[in-house]
């Protein structure tokens, strides 16, 4: 249906004495161009699809507070500022931690997951990188009069109405791109890269979810947490809000230019997601965050660099 003969993009070059031993192929797109020619071939949002879906807390009118919304948009690495904050907020919605049903994984936070083995402690839904989202929807259930049992499935009204506003945000008018679930358990979508785009123009520029804006620039930490690249973006920037999904996703706005820009890595490598992002902001003016591109031995010589090579 979808056709294998689009065309990706050199992105990043690992380089040790001048010689090419490691090529990182995926695409960029601009609001107005695209790097690498995917001829409408749909990738899954992943995580990038959280603030969108954030977007039914204004529809709704559910009584959030700005860094409750964040954590409802977080891919949150578990640590206690998360881990409170959810507790908190489910509890404010008169749920209980057995309703959720995201499943219990590490906490992305090293620090954390060193933390738990140290005191000899396993981790808790709470540590899910997904649980505030999974909140969200209980949240969006009870406001609603929904049932909460199987609130995750594709056919359950709260996933309908996520797949609704995930389509009006996009602009997307086919029905028929390939839906699975995500890592968390619930339904997550495909489209073309460039929708991503239009998605996050259309909630990020509207005073309509302004709220979410607030939530993305005010809460940077809660967006994700320690060592999380899009957290790192928008603490050091002034005008920029930014998301990473899985499988080398991310997605940036410049809240200043009404501008962004989509990257996808194909193989997924975090290290290609950042040196790529982190080079791009730099060559377009939007912010100057420096990042190690430096390949060194296990001594601390070094003895390479990677490079992003993008035209």
């Amino acid at each position: 249906m979808y056709p294998d003969c689009y065309i990706p993009q050199r992105l990043v070059k690992h380089f040790r004495d001048e010689l090419t031993v490691q090529e990182h192929l995926g695409f960029v797109v601009f609001s107005e161009r695209e790097f690498g020619e995917t001829y409408g071939y749909p990738f899954f949002l992943r995580s990038c699809a959280k603030p969108l879906q954030a977007a039914l807390i204004i529809d709704n009118n559910l009584d959030f507070t700005t860094e409750e919304i964040a954590l409802c948009c977080a891919s949150q690495t578990g640590e206690k500022c998360h881990i409170e904050i959810a507790q908190k907020l489910l509890q404010k919605i008169g749920c209980n931690e057995s309703d959720l049903k995201c499943g219990i994984h590490e906490p992305l936070s090293e620090r954390v997951r060193k933390s738990l083995i140290k005191n000899d402690e396993t981790p808790t839904v709470f540590h899910n990188n997904c649980v505030g989202k999974h909140i969200m929807m209980l949240a969006l259930c009870k406001k609603n009069g929904w049932d909460i049992e199987n609130y995750y499935e594709l056919n359950h009204p709260v996933q309908q109405a996520i797949k609704e506003k995930i389509y009006d945000l996009c602009e997307i008018t086919e029905e028929d791109y390939p839906i699975t679930k995500d890592g968390c358990g619930v339904p997550i979508f495909s489209m073309p890269l460039k929708n991503m785009l239009k998605g996050y123009l259309n909630l990020f520029l509207s005073t309509r979810y302004q709220k979410i804006t607030k939530a993305f620039r005010e809460y940077a930490y809660i967006i994700g947490g320690e060592n999380r690249l899009d957290t790192q973006i928008m603490l050091k920037s002034k005008n920029l809000v930014a998301k990473v999904g899985a499988d080398g996703l991310i997605i940036i706005v410049n809240l200043d230019v009404a501008d962004g820009i989509v990257i996808k890595v194909l193989d997924g490598d975090p290290k290609a997601r950042e040196i790529s992002a982190l080079s791009l902001i730099k060559k377009l003016s939007w912010a100057n965050i420096p990042f190690e591109k430096d390949i060194k031995t296990l001594n601390g010589e070094t003895v390479g660099l990677m490079k992003f090579v993008m035209v």
